[in-house]
Order: C-alpha cells, then sequence, then structure tokens
C-alpha cells in the first residue's frame, strides 16, 4: 500500500516528500520499501516543489520568472469523477440541484474517501482534487445542507429507481441508527438491531441484486415495526413512479396487509413466509408424507441438498395466483428448532411486559396459555401440546412464496441473495460513519441521510469493480482510496499547465480497472 512521508535533511534544513509503496521482498524473504522523491516541501505554503525528475513542464515552469507550483492529492478523484460518469449521478444531480450540485459532490467525494464526520471536509478540501474546486468551509457546508431539499432528493430518488428498475430485484430491509439527539422528533425508542440502549431511527433501503447498487431509501421514526414499514414504502414508491417492481423479502414483514398490498400494486414478490401460519401448516400437511421422495430432491451445491415442493397457490378470496415453494431439510431440524424456540421465549416476553405486537398475536393465542385472577394476576404458561406438535410435524421446514418464480432453486437463489442489502447497511455504519447519528435537527439529518446514500453508490460500485477482478479482489474499498492517495497533480501558474507524479503498479492496475488514463 502506498504513502507519503516527510524526511528532513538537517544539514540542508530542506524536507523532501517521498512515496513510499511496501511490498514482500521475494529474495530477502522480508518487507521492503520502494520511495519514490515527489520533491522539496514549501515551509511557508506546505505545498510540494516538484523534483527534477519531471522534467519537461516542470524545468520549464521553475526556470520561468513568478511561476508557481501547487500540489493536488488527485487519485481518488479520478476514480469517483469516472464512476460519476459511468453513473450517469453528475448529470441526475445537476438537474435535481442546478446551483449546488458541484459542492454536494464534493462532500460525497469526502465521505467515500474519508468515511468521517463532515466538520473535518474542510480540511481535506485544501489538499485533495475535488468537483468543488474551492475550499469548503465548515460554515458553508452548513448553508449548503438545508438547500438539500426534500422536493429535489425525491426527483433524484425518482430518476435514480427509473434507471435501476429493468429486470432488477429489489431487496428491501431495514436498520436501525442510534442518536444522542433530544430535539429530533424521528429519534425514537425503538427495537434496536445493535443492541444499544439509545434512541434511534430507522432506515429502509432497496438494493438491485443484478446492478449491485442500492436504489432507493426512506428514514422513518425510530419506534416503527418492520412490518408495518412495507405498506408505507410502498406509498412513497407510487409518487416516484415506482411501478411493477419485484421485491424480495425476508419473513419479518410477511402479513397478509403486504402481501395484499404488492399484489394491489401489481408488484411482483418473492418472500419467505414464517412457520406456525395455519394455512401454510395445512399445505405443508399434504406433503410431509411425500416429500422426501427422491424425484422432489434437489442438489444446491456440494455440501447442501433440499426436498423440494413447488405448489400452485391461490391467495385470498380473489384466488390471485402465486408459487408455493416447500423446502426440507432433514439436518437443519434441530437447528430450526431451537430458534423456534428462541422465538418463543421472546414472544413470551412480550406477553409478560405488556408489549404484544398484532401481527404476534396468532403465535400468542396457539402456544401460550395465558390466565388472568384477581389474586395471581397475569399467568403465562407455554402450550407443551401445540409446542410439541410443531416440533414433530413442522421444522426442518421452510418455504417461499412469490408471484413471479416458478423454479425453486431460482427462487432460493434470489431470496438468499437479498443479504446485498445487509450489507450495504454495513458499509453505511462502519465505513461512511453512521454508526451514530451526530445531527440533532431532522432537516439537516434528512441531507445528511442524502449524502451517505450517495457514497453508498459509489462504495457499491467501487466493489463491484474490484470483486470483478482476480488481484483488486482482496483490497478493502478505503485501501483502493489509501492507494490512490500518493498520485498527486502537480498545477503551474501561467500557461504551464499541469502534469501527474508517477504511478506505482498498483495505482496503475486500480486505474486499468476502473478505465482511468491520465498522462504521467
Amino acid at each position: 500500500m502506498a504513502s507519503r512521508t516527510h524526511h528532513h535533511n538537517k544539514k540542508t534544513g530542506v524536507t523532501y516528500v517521498y512515496s513510499v509503496e511496501s511490498y514482500w521482498d521475494k529474495a530477502k524473504k522480508r518487507p521492503a520499501n520502494k520511495q519514490v522523491c515527489l520533491g522539496r516541501l514549501d515551509k511557508e505554503t506546505g505545498e510540494v516543489i516538484p523534483s527534477k525528475r519531471t522534467a519537461g513542464t516542470a524545468k520549464r515552469a521553475a526556470s520561468a520568472p513568478e511561476v508557481t507550483a501547487k500540489a493536488l492529492v488527485a487519485g481518488p478523484h479520478l476514480l469517483l469523477e469516472k464512476l460519476t460518469e459511468q453513473t450517469g449521478l453528475d448529470v441526475m444531480l445537476k438537474k435535481c440541484f442546478p446551483e449546488i450540485h458541484a459542492a454536494m459532490l464534493s462532500m460525497v467525494y469526502f465521505i467515500v474517501q474519508k468515511g468521517l464526520a463532515l466538520s473535518h471536509c474542510e480540511q481535506w478540501s485544501v489538499g485533495h482534487l475535488h468537483p468543488y474546486g474551492e475550499l469548503l468551509l465548515s460554515q458553508r457546508i452548513s448553508e449548503l445542507l438545508p438547500r438539500i431539499t426534500e422536493d429535489a432528493r425525491q426527483q433524484f430518488l425518482s430518476l435514480w429507481l427509473s434507471k435501476l428498475l429493468e429486470q432488477d430485484y429489489l431487496c428491501y430491509d431495514i436498520t436501525s441508527v442510534s442518536s444522542y439527539s433530544e430535539n429530533n422528533e424521528y429519534v425514537k425508542y425503538g427495537y434496536n438491531r445493535d443492541k444499544e440502549p439509545l434512541p434511534q431511527i430507522n432506515l429502509a433501503m432497496l438494493f438491485g441484486q443484478n446492478s449491485r447498487l442500492p436504489a432507493y431509501y426512506r428514514r422513518m421514526p425510530g419506534n416503527i415495526t418492520d412490518v408495518a414499514t412495507l405498506n408505507t414504502t410502498m406509498q412513497s414508491l407510487d409518487f416516484l413512479g415506482g411501478a411493477g417492481m419485484h421485491f424480495v423479502l425476508d419473513r419479518g414483514f410477511y402479513s397478509e396487509l403486504n402481501i395484499d398490498g404488492l399484489f394491489s400494486r401489481r408488484h411482483k414478490f418473492t418472500i419467505a413466509v414464517p412457520a406456525g401460519r395455519k394455512w401454510l401448516e395445512k399445505i405443508i400437511d399434504r406433503y410431509y408424507e411425500t416429500i422426501q421422495s427422491p424425484a422432489n430432491y434437489l442438489q444446491i451445491d456440494d455440501d447442501e441438498s433440499l426436498y423440494v415442493q413447488t405448489v400452485l397457490h391461490k391467495w385470498g378470496e380473489s384466488g390471485r395466483r402465486s408459487y408455493l415453494h416447500i423446502y426440507y431439510n432433514a439436518q437443519q431440524a434441530a437447528s430450526e428448532f431451537d430458534r423456534f424456540t428462541r422465538e418463543l421465549l421472546k414472544y413470551k416476553e412480550e406477553l409478560t411486559s405488556g408489549r404484544k405486537l398484532k401481527e404476534h398475536e396468532e403465535y400468542y393465542q396457539r402456544y401460550f396459555i395465558i390466565k388472568e385472577t384477581p389474586k395471581r394476576g397475569l399467568q403465562i404458561a407455554f402450550n407443551d401440546e401445540e409446542i410439541q406438535k410443531n416440533r414433530k410435524r413442522y421444522a426442518g421446514f421452510f418455504c417461499i412464496m412469490s408471484n413471479a418464480i416458478k423454479a425453486p432453486l431460482k427462487a432460493l437463489n434470489v431470496y438468499r441473495a437479498k443479504d446485498a442489502v445487509e450489507n450495504s447497511f454495513d458499509d453505511l455504519k462502519n465505513h461512511l460513519d453512521m454508526k451514530r447519528l451526530r445531527i440533532h435537527s431532522s432537516a439537516a439529518m434528512d441531507a445528511r441521510l442524502f449524502l451517505q446514500f450517495l457514497a453508498l453508490i459509489y462504495i457499491s460500485q467501487i466493489r463491484n469493480v474490484t470483486q470483478d477482478d482476480k488481484i483488486l479482489r482482496n483490497l478493502t474499498v478505503r485501501e483502493v482510496m489509501e492507494d490512490m492517495e500518493t498520485l498527486v497533480q502537480i498545477r503551474y501558474s501561467h500557461r504551464y499547465g499541469q502534469l501527474y507524479t508517477e504511478t506505482n503498479p498498483i495505482q496503475r492496475k486500480i486505474m486499468d480497472a476502473f478505465g482511468v488514463s491520465i498522462q504521467t
């Protein structure tokens, strides 16, 4: 990985700037460094005065009177600029935010490169090449955030969503983001997925499986439940023109209301159906004796095989057509019952604490014996007969319902690929400084979330490029940015133009993968 370092010569008093690249010396069997002198450090300005090796432009500029040189870190900008052009983000942002799109892009570039709070952006803008091209003062950033308005954000999301909709599966999920804010009406106490005793907001997101890019996001109060978010998200998408999408959903979003809503809006969907539903168990009962027939055997890979049965299922009173894929894995039966037991313990805690959820009512009635007397108060016991029936009869089964995918293997693969949206949440929290929200007002928070969403598009696209390359696939996004940090642009005043410092092998490999070319 390349970096920059300073060496001070005590005899001459001159500080030299070097590009340092670490590598493994195969002959000596030990780590080694390769250093290339970029030039001298100007004591007054902190700028790099190029070394004699940058002949041509540098030599002519050095011999001319009153010529100054300015060095800016350019490597990360070159990559992000290429991705901006390829994705069309520059055109969309300019259309939606005509007066501030360049400054917005600079803030997004900073978030991608450094993953720090925007309070550090001013210092970064001094020494880095970026679209805005001027110093991004903290006061200027504070003035810009309120100008990232709701109308403009929704206009952008409509354009971006329509770009990704064609033949893609959109994985839907939500996450919680903790906050210390006391003045934000969206920050509420709720189920915190990071197990933190803090109020939070909930963030819903759609992520494209084929494009491998985030497609849409939506901020919600922190006390809203998962299952309740889908219907309001679909209503929001109606206003953006998001018709005929294919949702991929975890079992936590299953409810009759949600399935009805997906059908009524003519969306396609692939969703896991949670165990314990009576209508589902009636169907499993029909195939319980025959599902382990060799005719239903499906080899997934070298380590996994399942028994599968696909049923044409008529949903609801209107008889909407769907496919119910029933999968059985005898080896997972024990672990499935362990999961079911943990869920029962969670349901009991909900009953005991008085925080019952409407979507769990069927489980309360079926698996618990609830009594309340004047003397002993509320008494809750497990209904062991029903629990044992579930264990013996239904453990090892899981079901996926789809109104679009008829093939059981394809439905399984599409459903399992929903982890892509969970990975994007990890990027938001760990790479893009969203483990905690440090913004207090809801308006500033909404603007910052939008910048984070744009940054996530870049993070995802960088990973898409590196994952398709055998050499680069082991690099993280942060390592790619750091490797490009030592590629410097030196600008000369007057008519002498600019030049770039030499590139090292890893930089050339990265630039080739991203389609970036420059003259060094």
